[in-house]
């Protein structure tokens, strides 16, 4: 079995399923106040803080599977994307980069926020959120963006500053989300961190 910080990789049960949709719902749901669309096409939304929170939380491997069954449902045809969009035609325009890194974002975040036995600090939380939820994203989206707009990779870039302080916000929103949840309730992570590795995670999951 693939091992974790000391710790065997448990196999994906019901709950986990659960907890997938629940954060494949909410992304969908935040994008429910719609979009409006800025530089080379590509939509301004609040999804994205799903797939920040979706990462940290569920962890790397259940909150990128929570974002491919997004994406998956919206090549199918279901108008899940911000502002009704769906269907093939999304994954061959200017934001189809940007859908591909939720995945490498959610699973990249999850990473970082989980990258040890110990229960995730604010600048741990924050430093996954930025790392994975928008330094990823961009990495993936913006030269998808320049090929699909033919616009330079540097213009790109620099059109791309735009989306920096929602981005930002995002970030700050999601930290403090998941500050609150590790005080007031734990449980949301289906994790038990120790101090020590006698006391390490008692439902291992490298999710």
């Amino acid at each position: 079995m693939a091992k974790g910080h000391g710790s065997t990789v448990r196999p994906i049960d019901a709950t986990d399923l659960a907890r997938v949709a629940v954060f494949a719902a909410l992304t969908v749901a935040l994008g429910l106040p719609g979009s409006f669309s800025a530089f080379g096409g590509v939509p301004i939304t609040a999804q994205t803080l799903g797939v920040m929170l979706a990462g940290a939380i569920l962890g790397p491997r259940l909150g990128a599977l929570a974002m491919i069954v997004l994406l998956v449902l919206v090549a199918a045809g279901l108008p899940l994307l911000a502002g009704g969009r769906g269907g093939i035609g999304v994954f061959t325009g200017p934001s189809a980069g940007y859908l591909f890194g939720w995945v490498a974002g959610a699973f990249v975040t999850g990473l970082v926020v989980h990258s040890t036995s110990r229960r995730p600090t604010l600048a741990r939380t924050a430093l996954g959120l930025l790392i994975g939820g928008i330094l990823v994203v961009y990495a993936i989206g913006i030269p998808v963006q320049s090929l699909v707009t033919r616009l330079p990779l540097g213009h790109t870039v620099v059109l791309s500053l735009a989306f920096i302080p929602g981005d930002l916000i995002k970030a700050a929103i999601a930290t403090t989300t998941v500050g609150t949840l590790l005080r007031a309730y734990p449980r949301a992570f289906r994790r038990t961190w120790g101090s020590s590795r006698q006391r390490e995670v008692s439902r291992p999951e490298a999710t």
